[in-house]
């Protein structure tokens, strides 16, 4: 019988609440495999990714190795790409990332691993690469292969044009592929131009594939995969011909598949608000209709006679609809003393509150909710700016000889010890002319880059009118390793966050809510404070505590799931604008800018202000620009 929920997707797909989940799940498969194979005396070679997708599946391989007695003792490993020209012992290297995150944790022997390098001579890579397919055939070919999804539908590093009968070769990486590398190398400069990759027809000789994709950034691509023609220009698109592949996703990156998006054009519906919402903004926006002009027609005409059905008339869902949408507009993000809050997103009393507002790096916050953050500021509540790392890694080399040459010159005039300031501004000079890309810095320099964060986040705290009392540098210590790579989140800095929230003990929580990374900076920070919330739920103030999450500069929440919109007006743009602007370190040009070349100011009012053209769009007032905010209600989580 079809399932007609499923039926414009192409391909079996498995869809997980979280990516924790989902790695356990492959790993676990992995490890049955291998386990399966032992028994009969079989080798099992696998083909294995470096990344952030797979550190959740290694990490599981990791702890069944020391737990369960998971061998890997007839394990045979090939891995699908490496960055061409570039050292093994380089922190971007994939040898380095997966002796790192897997083969030194494990009992696999040195002789069963292949791997390809990154450092031959160019006049060997043709013969390289076709040592490596005999190989590959001499152990009985690959028997699975871990896959993650890159965002232009990438497998391994096969560009899109790539040709499906392609076997492993040297390429040659376009612009996107290096700018989304630039934050592993310090840069797109030290992108390496090409990459030297198990080709498609590779891949698509193996006998069981798994591909996974984690976060937000990756659901266009996701959709395309599952559900769109298969094409050159998707390489990934090509799975779909595979006999045995599983598509493994986090509910993130499915959000754009036609049974999660728009499930009413599946199949019925267990209609709730939030989907209610969501059908209704869908048809308006197909229908470039504001929602109190939806007729009965326009319902039935777009394959949402279900919703007529149980709801309707139109007018009565179109009301119910505007009202919810309207009521999450407010001028008052922290309350409005004194009025009728329940129609309102946050309650009156008291007033004024407590808050903290969490930022991951020390530009996040004024990126994300700066016009919110000057409107709390001046409707005169307590607010307490956390920044949770220093975001040394994203300052450019010359900031910091610049700055110590201002120290240099100015230190006569304060009485300072010109000698040592000689001293750190040269021997910082000489570290520089002798750097590699990704090298880590000095220990002096990595204080110095900090301290040029934490100036300029105080000086944005400053002019939004909050006092430098209230803004904390926390410095958890999972980010300071000097380095990308980070160590998982501990118990020194859940400390640190339950600390400062048990001594502030707020009214209202602002965090960061874009997951886009599973591994990245913002999940980690996000983690840490749901754990902190954790060890604190026994707290009288925490019953009285909201929590409000934010996106960043990577991408906003779907109206549909909003629960507070803070209008700004021009005036209120611009103090945003400035506030970012005291970031001078990541201004015009940011270490790490991904594959958007816009600044950040730039990303921030631009999505502000499509955000204002929605509400606009849907019959709302007309604003200069909108930030929008998710309730998260962790009390439900702890219960």
């Amino acid at each position: 019988m079809e399932n007609f929920e499923k039926r414009y997707e192409k391909v079996p797909v498995s869809i997980f609440a979280d990516t924790d989940m989902a790695s356990e799940l492959i790993a676990k498969q992995v490890a049955n495999l291998i386990r399966e194979k032992a028994k009969r005396g079989e080798k099992c070679v696998l083909g294995l990714i470096a990344g952030s997708s797979g550190v959740g599946v290694y990490e599981n391989l990791i702890r069944m190795h020391k737990e369960e007695h998971l061998s890997f003792k007839n394990v045979i490993v090939f891995n699908i790409d490496e960055y061409y020209p570039l050292n093994k012992n380089e922190l971007q290297s994939h040898y380095r990332y997966l002796h790192e995150y897997l083969f030194d944790e494990v009992d696999i022997p040195k002789d069963n691993i292949h791997l390809i390098p990154g450092d031959l001579n160019k006049e060997d890579i043709l013969n390289f690469c076709g040592e490596y397919e005999k190989k590959i055939m001499e152990v009985g070919g690959i028997d699975l292969q871990l896959l993650s999804l890159d965002g232009r539908g990438q497998i391994g590093a096969n560009e899109p044009g790539s040709m499906f009968n392609s076997r492993t070769r040297l390429i040659t990486l376009d612009y996107s592929t290096r700018m989304g590398a630039a934050s592993n190398f310090f840069g797109e400069e030290n992108v390496p131009n090409q990459c030297i990759t198990m080709g498609i027809g590779t891949i698509m000789d193996v006998k069981r594939i798994i591909i996974m994709a984690w976060g937000e950034g990756k659901a266009h691509v996701v959709k395309k995969m599952v559900e769109g023609p298969v094409t050159e220009m998707l390489p990934a698109s090509v799975l779909q011909t595979h006999p045995n592949v599983s598509f493994v996703f986090d509910n993130a990156s499915a959000a754009e598949l036609t049974r999660i998006k728009t499930p009413w054009l599946t199949g019925p519906v267990k209609w709730g608000n939030k989907s209610i919402r969501r059908a209704v903004f869908w048809l308006s926006d197909k229908l470039n209709k504001p929602i109190l002009k939806l007729t009965d027609r326009d319902y039935n005409d777009s394959g949402l006679g279900e919703l007529i059905s149980q709801f309707g008339p139109a007018n009565k869902i179109n009301i119910k609809v505007f009202n919810d949408l309207q009521h999450t507009i407010t001028g008052w993000p922290g309350g409005k003393p004194n009025a009728d809050d329940s129609t309102r997103p946050e309650r009156a009393q008291p007033f004024p509150k407590r808050v903290v507002v969490f930022s991951p790096h020390p530009d996040d916050d004024v990126i994300s909710m700066g016009g919110t953050l000057a409107r709390l500021s001046e409707h005169g509540h307590e607010v307490h700016v956390a920044y949770q790392v220093s975001g040394n890694i994203a300052v450019f080399d010359d900031e910091v000889t610049r700055f110590l040459d201002f120290v240099r010159d100015i230190s006569n005039t304060f009485g300072l010890d010109k000698t040592k300031a000689d001293k750190a501004y040269h021997d910082t000079l000489q570290f520089f002319k002798t750097k590699r890309a990704g090298q880590s810095d000095l220990a002096q320099i990595g204080l110095c880059k900090s301290a040029i964060r934490k100036g300029e986040a105080k000086s944005a705290c400053r002019y939004l009118g909050i006092p430098e009392d209230r803004v904390h540098f926390l410095d958890l210590p999972f980010y300071e390793t000097g380095t990308v790579k980070k160590n998982p989140i501990g118990k020194k800095d859940i400390k640190i966050m339950v600390d400062l929230l048990d001594k502030i003990q707020p009214h209202q929580i602002f965090a960061a809510g874009d997951l886009s990374d599973p591994h990245g900076t913002h999940r980690v920070c996000f983690i840490g404070i749901l754990e902190a919330l954790k060890q604190l739920k026994d707290r009288e103030w925490l019953s009285q505590c909201r929590m409000w999450l934010y996106r960043g500069a990577w991408q906003e929440w779907d109206i549909s799931e909003v629960d507070m919109a803070v209008p700004l007006s021009p005036e209120e743009s611009r103090i945003k604008r400035m506030a970012i602007f005291k970031h001078q370190s990541q201004k015009d040009r940011p270490l790490f800018p991904g594959t958007d070349p816009r600044e950040f100011w730039q990303r921030a009012e631009e999505r502000n202000i499509a955000t204002a053209v929605k509400y606009d769009k849907l019959g709302m007032a007309e604003y200069q620009a909108i930030e929008l905010f998710v309730r998260y209600y962790f009390e439900n989580r702890f219960a």
